[in-house]
């Protein structure tokens, strides 16, 4: 359950949210991607009023325009690596404009994530989960989404490689001019980032455990 006054991420800000386990961040995540309504209050994503939309409207709203970084993957297993990538070009013709080639934007993305072109057209399911979990930042990443939402993004990754992922998810952010919003129980991690929260102590729902 979620009770927050007020909450406010600018447009082309790096904003990392940390907080433990029950403390309303997959609440959060899910109001903020249009799967969850709030019961009440306003909630506006990219000045877009996602109350006001029907489900399929947000539905296409976020394929548009949010890039998702799931905490359990959620890649399709009956597709190889490349095509799993190209998924939101699918969705989104918006997506689709803002690239010349689809497949080079999607395997310059797994590049830089250090996934070898060999395994392009392996099944993700032949994939370790530090390399699932760099796939599914590349879908997340591709087609430069105005809104990109991480969850948990960096626990399968040792810290060499945690720090690269962040630092290229600040380039491709700050190139585009996208919205990062990086969630995780990690508060180390807020070392990155000059904005964060804690939305434990944020949210008036949230008692937390005992002193």
């Amino acid at each position: 359950m979620l009770d927050i006054d007020q909450l406010d991420v600018e447009r082309g800000q790096h904003l990392f949210i940390q907080g433990e386990s029950g403390c309303g961040k997959t609440t959060l995540l899910n109001l903020l991607c249009g799967i969850n309504q709030a019961d009440n209050g306003e909630l506006r994503v990219l000045d877009q009023s996602l109350a006001a939309m029907s489900p399929l409207r947000r539905d296409r709203f976020r394929a548009d325009h949010l890039g998702v970084i799931f905490q359990q993957f959620n890649l399709l297993p009956y597709l190889n690596v490349l095509e799993n990538v190209l998924l939101p070009f699918q969705f989104s013709a918006l997506r689709r404009s803002k690239v010349d080639d689809l497949v080079q934007a999607a395997a310059s993305i797994l590049l830089e994530l250090e996934i070898s072109e060999s395994l392009f057209e392996q099944n993700v399911l032949d994939l370790s989960v530090g390399q699932q979990q760099r796939v599914a930042v590349a879908r997340a990443l591709v087609g430069n989404p105005e809104l990109v939402i991480a969850d948990e993004p960096t626990s399968a990754l040792d810290t060499r490689n945690r720090d690269a992922f962040i630092s290229l998810l600040f380039e491709r952010a700050t190139e585009h001019g996208s919205t990062l919003i990086f969630v995780s129980h990690d508060d180390h991690l807020g070392r990155h980032f000059r904005h964060s929260i804690n939305l434990a102590r944020l949210n008036r729902a949230y008692a937390g455990e005992p002193s």
